[in-house]
């Protein structure tokens, strides 16, 4: 069964500047698929038009309408004074409601709905949430002191861990995990995949982390100029794939210049010959009207990558990392300077 089907999907900021430019591809129900691309292709913003926050230009966007996707960076509002316990607890949200349904008496015409309201309560998880909501916060390293903190008072990143622990509680059918382990220790990037790992749900994740990547993913999908690129397999297997490919795409393209480079020259040479013999012109122009219907394989690119070295030095005294006029800002909020 697909969950996700994008097809021609094209979105653009810039009339003419195609961010997503015709980009297709189907998930199927229970695969766990990795988001891969360079910086500013477009990936987060697909997830935001999966999730309807955001329009597209053009194509077409399925997904499963029986399913519920949740998105890690889409953290909702919630009230006032909410502590982070009072926003995990939101993921039961409608069992709780069966709940006060259950503990408000029980009327001769509602003694047939209860075995209904009982069965829901019990099949949706309710006798089971005190049990999960401590198991998934000691998994993601959420702590008890915390548990009591208001939820407007987190860091972004603290927010970050608390809305997965929220979207996990829930039960999310459809997970889209937008860099999942940014704000996450070691031990808990590592119950995270295990969690992944056991999910029978569906799951798209965007990460720079290469190894979480080669334990959770089916395969790999790359956003490469606005189209996608199809690899079977983990992060290991996307990176030995995509050299052969592009070994074999030079391969291709160096021996149709050398073929293009010696019938090129063939042509000049019987052109010039054929000044006095129409026959040997007119054969120098039928291969040059061959050359120019022959289908050109494009230049690979090399993607680029920062070279950095790092060598022996003598160092003196204690200091081992030293900083100076050093300033970071997001837009107008200065985080230092």
């Amino acid at each position: 069964m697909v969950d996700i089907q994008v097809k021609d999907l094209t979105k653009f900021f810039v009339i003419g500047e195609n961010l997503l430019d015709g980009l297709s591809f189907e998930i199927q129900e229970g695969e766990c698929v990795a988001i891969l691309g360079r910086n500013g292709c477009g990936k987060t913003t697909l997830f935001n038009i999966l999730t309807g926050q955001m329009d597209y230009d053009g194509g077409e966007v399925y997904v499963n309408p029986n399913k519920r996707l949740g998105l890690i960076s889409q953290i909702p509002k919630f009230p006032d004074g909410y502590t982070v316990e009072d926003v995990l607890r939101s993921a039961y949200e409608g069992l709780m409601k069966v709940k006060r349904e259950m503990a408000n008496g029980v009327t001769d015409a509602q003694l047939r709905q209860y075995d209904v309201l009982t069965n829901r309560f019990q099949s949706g998880g309710g006798y089971e949430m005190d049990v999960d909501v401590d198991k998934i916060c000691n998994g993601l390293g959420i702590s008890q002191e915390q548990r009591t903190q208001e939820f407007a008072s987190l860091s972004g990143g603290e927010k970050t861990r608390v809305n997965l622990a929220r979207l996990l509680l829930e039960k999310t059918d459809i997970l889209l995990l937008d860099e999942p382990t940014n704000h996450l220790d070691l031990r808990s990037v590592e119950w995270l995949e295990q969690y992944i790992n056991g999910f029978k749900g569906t799951v798209l994740a965007i990460s720079h982390d290469r190894y979480f990547i080669d334990q959770v993913a089916d395969r790999v999908i790359e956003i490469t100029d606005g189209h996608a690129e199809f690899y079977s397999g983990n992060y290991s297997f996307y990176m030995d794939e995509k050299q052969a490919r592009f070994d074999l795409q030079l391969k291709q393209y160096e021996q149709e210049q050398a073929k293009l480079k010696q019938l090129g020259y063939t042509v000049e040479r019987m052109k010039g010959w054929g000044i006095n013999n129409r026959t040997l012109y007119r054969r120098a122009m039928s291969i040059q009207h061959r050359m120019e219907r022959i289908r050109k394989t494009e230049k690979p690119k090399k993607e680029r990558t920062m070279k950095a070295s790092f060598g022996e030095k003598e160092f003196s005294g204690d200091v081992v990392f030293k900083m100076k006029n050093v300033s970071k800002s997001f837009g107008q909020r200065m985080l230092f300077s």
